[in-house]
């Protein structure tokens, strides 16, 4: 069994950005050999998200404008007692999840057709990070 894991670094310029990373969890996938086995890609802060989707812009804002429905900039989230003003965005992580696992096939990735990996920033201008584990033989 071998294992591989790298790290990305984010710091966004904007408080929410979503970033497709599929390329570089390939990497990672390809640099340690793996023919059979998966990947986890995770989120290693709780204002930010990883998921699977198609790679539209369509369906960028269409998640963006939905986790503004569903978690608002502004109200006065319980959280906002401790003196943060974020509360929003630990709300939208969870809507997206902060990880995934995706399967290694034939030493690749094995996603549906359109599927790519994105990392969702919902609380940025602020240095943070990704983990990628692969494992598999």
């Amino acid at each position: 069994m071998k294992f591989a894991t790298d790290y990305l670094w984010f710091n966004t310029k904007r408080p929410r950005e979503y970033i497709n990373i599929t390329g570089e969890v390939e990497r990672v996938v390809a640099e340690c050999g793996i023919r059979e086995g998966m990947v986890l890609v995770s989120a290693m802060h709780i204002t930010a998200g990883i998921y699977v989707n198609d790679a539209e812009a369509g369906i960028i804002q269409d998640i963006d404008e939905w986790g503004d429905r569903l978690a608002p900039k502004g109200p006065a989230y319980h959280h906002h007692q401790t003196g943060e003003t974020n509360g929003d965005a630990h709300l939208k992580s969870i809507l997206v999840h902060h990880q995934v696992v995706v399967p290694v096939t034939a030493g690749k990735l094995d996603l549906g057709p359109w599927q790519q990996i994105y990392y969702a920033e919902f609380d940025g201008q602020r240095r943070k990070r990704v983990i990628i584990k692969a494992m598999g033989e």
